[in-house]
């Protein structure tokens, strides 16, 4: 099993980045995928999900409008467009599978696979 995200790196402000988060070795069309990020010194927050089953999204206030999620059943990646990207976005971001079809369904704890990780610095 794993999760491989990527797509991180050095941006202005105002400026976009696409994450990819590639999975393999599990059943990929049946689970919620999620992308969190944690800033240093702060605790890993919900940014985004996307359901298995119908393909509704969710985003925390603070992106709304700004990133926006997609997934490639066929090509077992979920992808995560950030716009206008503004200092406070700068964390490592995580993409993470909930076995449970639908996002919301399980605390962030109780994601059962997670990729390693990429930064996202938005800084002039």
């Amino acid at each position: 099993v794993q999760l491989q995200a990527f797509g991180g790196g050095l941006v202005q402000p105002g400026g976009s980045l696409r994450l990819s988060c590639a999975a393999s070795g599990f059943a990929w069309d049946y689970y919620a995928i999620g992308w969190f990020r944690q800033a240093p010194g702060q605790e890993r927050e919900g940014v985004s999900c996307i359901n298995s089953s119908n393909g509704s999204t969710y985003y925390a206030e603070s992106v709304k409008g700004r990133f926006t999620i997609s997934r490639d059943n066929a090509k077992n990646t979920v992808y995560l467009q950030m716009n206008s990207l503004r200092p406070e976005d700068t964390a490592v971001y995580y993409c993470a599978a909930d076995r449970f079809p639908l996002c919301g369904s399980s605390p962030i704890d109780e994601y059962d696979y997670w990729g390693q990780g990429t930064l996202v610095t938005v800084s002039s």
